[in-house]
């Protein structure tokens, strides 16, 4: 999501600093593709899962997870590693080749939601 322009000038008028998340968490080029790979992984699940018809539930079962670690999963949560959505997706049928557009599309398509921070 792109900010306004003239949200964004009256945004820094006020004194608020603009930029992304990664500028305010101040990560590495490295760090902030592995947090895009692991959004566009979780949505990518999310949208598998119910483009399937499939419950959080049953996904957990097949994975012999839990229901809410699924819905983690699909939100991106932190704590989920790479390895847990991709053993997810591959559980839902996904093949390597699709887990490849998945990361590529998202990699083209940069996440680019704006912060304003009070300075």
């Amino acid at each position: 999501m792109i900010m306004d322009a003239a949200k964004r000038r009256r945004l820094e008028a006020a004194g608020f600093t603009v930029g992304d998340a990664a500028e305010f968490l101040e990560l590495s080029p490295p760090e902030k593709e592995l947090v895009e790979m692991k959004i566009a992984l979780s949505a990518a699940l999310k949208r598998r899962r119910r483009e399937q018809h499939v419950s959080q539930q049953r996904l957990a079962e097949l994975l012999h997870s839990s229901q809410s670690r699924v819905a983690k999963m699909e939100a991106g949560d932190a704590g989920v590693s790479l390895d847990l959505l991709i053993r997810a997706l591959l559980v839902s049928g996904m093949t390597r080749a699709e887990l490849a557009d998945v990361l590529a599309a998202r990699a083209e398509e940069p996440h680019t939601a704006r912060l304003a921070l009070a300075s």
